[in-house]
C-alpha cells in the first residue's frame, strides 16, 4: 500500500536542516544546492530510499572526499545510526545499484505519515552532534576513533594575512608592465593584454606549543590528532612539552594518524610527567624566536596552565612571546568547565600575555579554535 505523502513544508524544513547538519560537518552547502535538492526529490519522489539518497548526494556533494561524511551524516540523521556508514553501493555490469539498508525518510526518516504528525518531522538522532559535544576524557576507543576522522579536517584552518607583494589578479588595479612587456612580444610590441595585480591573501605562519603532561594526559591523544592535521600544512610548526620542549613537526607530518602518535611517543621522553611551561617557553624563546619563527606568527599554546615553577618566569616568558608574535591564543581543557575559574598562579601570569582563551575540551571547542584562527583580524601591511 503506498504511503501518503508528507506535507511539503515537512520536506522542506527536514531538507534544509540536513543541508545544516553537512555544513557541520564540513561540506560546502549552500542555499543553491538545497534548492537543487528539493527539485530533484520534487522530480524523484520519496516512496524509494535509493532515490532519496542518490538525490542527495548528486546535489548536495560537491568534492570525493566529502563523500564519506555525507554517508555517515545521511545514515546518523535518517537512521541513528551510531557506527560509522557502510560503503557506498557501486553499479554492477547491468548498471543496477546495489540496495543500501538507509530507512525510508517517508516512513520515519522525515515523519510519520498519520494524521495525528502529519504537520510534524520526527529528526533522527545525530551521532555527529553528540560527538561534537562529548568531552575528550570521557570518550570511548570508539568514539576517539570516530572523531579521528573530524580532527584533521579542523585543522586544515589557518590563520591568513595580507602578502606583501603583488600578485596577478583579475580585480587588481596596479597594472603589471613585466607581464604587459613580455605578453606583447606575441603581439608584435602592442600591448593588447592588459594584466593587474595586487595584493592577496597567503597563510599566516601558525605555531602550536602543546603541554603532554600527566595532568593533560586525558587530552592530550585527540590535541595530537588535531596537530597531525595542521602539521602537514606548509609554514606549521607544532611543539610538545612538559618538563623540557621537543619539536614534533618532522614526526607528524604523515598521513597515518596511528604512525604519528607513535612517532610523536618516540621523539617525546618527558611524556605525562610534570609541567614546566615557564622554563619551556623560554626555551622556545631562546632556541626558536631567534630564528625570527614566531616573528609575525599566531602561537597557540595548548595546556591546563599548572605550573609547578616559579609563575613570574612564566608571565616573563610570556610577555616575551607576545612582543614578537601576531597574536598567542590559549586553549585550555579545563575552560570547558562551568565552574572553572582561571585562578591558578600559573594563568594568572600567563593570561595578560595572551589575545585569545579558549576552551580545547571536546570537537565543537576545536571548531571554535579553527573559526577563531580563521578569523583573526588582519593588520593593515604598508
Amino acid at each position: 500500500m503506498r504511503r501518503p505523502a508528507l506535507p511539503a513544508e515537512a520536506i522542506v524544513r527536514h531538507v534544509v536542516t540536513f543541508g545544516r547538519v553537512l555544513r557541520e560537518a564540513g561540506l560546502e552547502v549552500g542555499p543553491g544546492r538545497v534548492a537543487d535538492a528539493l527539485q530533484a526529490l520534487d522530480a524523484l519522489g520519496i516512496d524509494r530510499r535509493d532515490d532519496v539518497y542518490w538525490a542527495l548526494q548528486a546535489t548536495l556533494v560537491a568534492r570525493q572526499e566529502d563523500l564519506e561524511a555525507f554517508d555517515r551524516a545521511f545514515d546518523a540523521w535518517f537512521l541513528g545510526a551510531v557506527a560509522a556508514a557502510p560503503l557506498r553501493p557501486r553499479p554492477d555490469r547491468d548498471g543496477q545499484a546495489r540496495s543500501r539498508g538507509h530507512a525510508d525518510p517517508a516512513a520515519g526518516g522525515a515523519g510519520d505519515a498519520d494524521g495525528s504528525r502529519s504537520d510534524e518531522v520526527t529528526l533522527g538522532w545525530s551521532a555527529h552532534e553528540v560527538l561534537r559535544r562529548r568531552d575528550f576524557g570521557a570518550m570511548s576507543a570508539a568514539e576517539l576513533a570516530a572523531a579521528r576522522r573530524l580532527l584533521p579536517r579542523l585543522a586544515e584552518v589557518r590563520p591568513r594575512r595580507m602578502s606583501r607583494r603583488l600578485r596577478a589578479h583579475p580585480r587588481g588595479r596596479s597594472l603589471d608592465l613585466r607581464r604587459v612587456t613580455r605578453r606583447s612580444l606575441a603581439t608584435g610590441g602592442e600591448p593588447l593584454e592588459r594584466v593587474y595585480r595586487r595584493r592577496v591573501e597567503v597563510p599566516r605562519r601558525l605555531v602550536v606549543l602543546c603541554d603532554i603532561s600527566g595532568s593533560m594526559q586525558a587530552y592530550t591523544r585527540a590535541l595530537l590528532l588535531f596537530l597531525q592535521g595542521a602539521a602537514a600544512a606548509r609554514h606549521v610548526e607544532v611543539f610538545a612539552f612538559g618538563t623540557r620542549l621537543t619539536r614534533l613537526t618532522p614526526a607528524l607530518r604523515t598521513r597515518d594518524p596511528d604512525r604519528a602518535l607513535a612517532r610523536a611517543a618516540d621523539v617525546v621522553v618527558d611524556w605525562a610527567g610534570g609541567t614546566l611551561i615557564g622554563a619551556s617557553v623560554k626555551t622556545f624563546n631562546d632556541e626558536w624566536g631567534r630564528r625570527a619563527l614566531t616573528r609575525g606568527a599566531v602561537v597557540v599554546v595548548a595546556s591546563d596552565g599548572w605550573e609547578r615553577q616559579d609563575p613570574e618566569l612564566l608571565g616573563c616568558e610570556m610577555a616575551r612571546l607576545r612582543r614578537a608574535a601576531y597574536a598567542v591564543v590559549w586553549v585550555s581543557p579545563l575552560t570547558g568547565d562551568a565552574a572553572y575559574e582561571p585562578v591558578g598562579a600559573g594563568m594568572r601570569a600567563a593570561l595578560p600575555h595572551v589575545d585569545r582563551f579558549l576552551a580545547g575540551h571536546n570537537i565543537a571547542s576545536l571548531e571554535e579554535l579553527a573559526s577563531v584562527l580563521a578569523g583573526i583580524e588582519r593588520r593593515h601591511i604598508t
